[in-house]
């Protein structure tokens, strides 16, 4: 594995329009993603954090973070992306604090991989338990700034029930990862 991202190991590493390519591609597979939910209050659970995860374990740092401004992009125009078909109103509701936390999330999980510390599938599976963990920060901290509540008040009553989802989601998002590698090796060897 010469190339530590496996965007860059697939397509090369020139070319605008494949790095295009991987943007629009990348913020239309979270969009989709974002559908994918089940009821819960404030927050609804979506595969959304699963698609992000993988975009930026495998598109890097660089490309995590603009296709994540793509897809808030997408919501701040207007287009039903968020979860359940949100858009624009949602980068200011409850959960506006996640949607802007994803962009982090992208960015911290390529820039896991490019130094070096998701080189296996358990260590990305940690590194991307640790960085769903990173985002509860800002997503907790928007609504309580905005209800004049705690965050420890927030934890327990919100989001303690979504931390089994986001350790399975980041397991999902290593093996998806790490089977990518060992695919591209196997068509190389």
């Amino acid at each position: 594995m010469a190339d530590t991202v496996l965007s860059k190991a697939v397509i090369g590493h020139e070319g605008l329009t494949k790095k295009l390519g991987l943007v629009i591609g990348g913020s239309l597979f979270i969009a989709m993603a974002a559908q994918v939910s089940i009821p819960f209050f404030p927050v609804p659970m979506t595969l959304q954090t699963l698609a992000i995860l993988i975009v930026g374990l495998t598109f890097g740092s660089q490309l995590g973070l603009a296709t994540l401004v793509t897809y808030l992009g997408y919501g701040a125009m207007g287009l039903p992306v968020f979860a359940n078909g949100a858009s624009a109103a949602a980068l200011m509701g409850p959960t506006a604090g996640f949607l802007y936390g994803f962009a982090a999330m992208a960015f911290l999980a390529g820039l896991a991989v490019e130094k070096g510390l998701a080189r296996g599938v358990v260590s990305t599976a940690v590194i991307a338990m640790v960085i769903s963990a990173l985002l509860y920060i800002p997503g907790l901290a928007w609504p309580a700034m905005v209800m004049g509540t705690t965050l420890p008040e927030l934890w327990v009553g919100w989001m303690a029930p979504f931390l089994l989802g986001d350790a399975v989601k980041a397991v999902i998002a290593a093996m998806v990862v790490w089977g990518g590698w060992k695919a591209l090796q196997a068509r190389k060897g």
